[in-house]
């Protein structure tokens, strides 16, 4: 079978993880278990297995870096004040003495946030933002295709392990719109296709990071109620419902099938390790 893609031709090299949360600390520990070079960026150090350089990125590095193979960032949109993409990004192009050769920018689907409806949207529609965090976003991912030529990553809501917000909504019975049309990725499934973006010798240049089912909030919520023995949690009032349907056949087409391929999965695994 031929592969489109060039999965596994290209090694990663030395790879700088730019952010570096929870999401890059995965994707550093599966590249280093598999022999590449990882050093992370974030504002502290912490106990990763793995060099860290302290910067904040909202101001000028001090500093010119090291060249580096390849570079993935996922630094989240500002909470407050002013977007932190064009100084962190502008910065970051200032201070590598070389452009890399593969770039990944992890951005969101809330890039849609602005065109809700039932048609599933692929990655040929165009986004449509409707609140700042959504606008923060979009610029990022124009600045890193202007800056890096970077490929882009959309995820939709990311779950798994330590990330169980929804677990304990319902634990809680907290109100929720249960006519809200959502999407989800699984931690695990997201960190492989972001190695595969650094690995593909022609990774898609923008690709959404969904799962198999779009689905509404309250079947979510009802499958987890029932899952932990709990009533399910009351309807928000008034419910706005709202939310995309987000298709992810590009996703299973370069990456394969998903090892959470419906939300089920992921949170039934969850729940049982609880």
């Amino acid at each position: 079978m031929t592969d489109p893609w060039g999965l596994e031709t290209r090694a990663p090299g030395s790879v700088l993880l730019v952010g570096c949360g929870k999401l890059g600390a995965r994707l550093g520990e599966r590249l280093i278990a598999q022999g590449a070079e990882v050093t992370a960026m974030r504002r502290h150090a912490s106990d990763l297995p793995f060099p860290t350089i302290e910067a904040d990125l909202r101001h000028p590095l001090d500093r010119e870096l090291p060249a580096y193979d390849s570079v993935v960032i996922t630094l989240p949109p500002s909470t407050e004040g002013d977007s932190i993409y064009p100084p962190a990004l502008r910065g970051l192009a200032d201070a590598l003495p070389a452009m890399p050769s593969r770039v990944v920018f992890v951005s969101s689907t809330r890039v849609f946030e602005g065109r809700p409806g039932e048609t599933p949207l692929t990655e040929r529609d165009a986004p449509r933002v409707s609140s700042e965090r959504g606008g923060d976003l979009l610029e990022g991912e124009q600045l890193a295709m202007e800056l890096f030529g970077a490929r882009i990553v959309r995820p939709a809501g990311i779950y798994g392990p330590g990330r169980d917000f929804l677990i304990r909504r319902v634990t809680e019975g907290a109100a929720v719109d249960h006519s809200r049309r959502t999407n989800r990725i699984h931690e695990t499934d997201l960190v492989r296709l972001l190695e595969a973006m650094l690995r593909a010798d022609s990774a898609p240049p923008l690709i959404h990071a969904v799962d198999t089912e779009p689905v509404l909030l309250g079947d979510v919520v009802s499958h987890l109620a029932r899952r932990l023995g709990v009533e399910p949690p009351p309807h928000l009032d008034p419910e706005v419902g709202g939310g995309t349907v987000l298709d992810g056949h590009l996703l299973r087409e370069f990456l394969g099938a998903l090892e959470y391929p419906t939300f089920r999965e992921g949170y039934d695994e969850m729940i049982a390790a609880r």
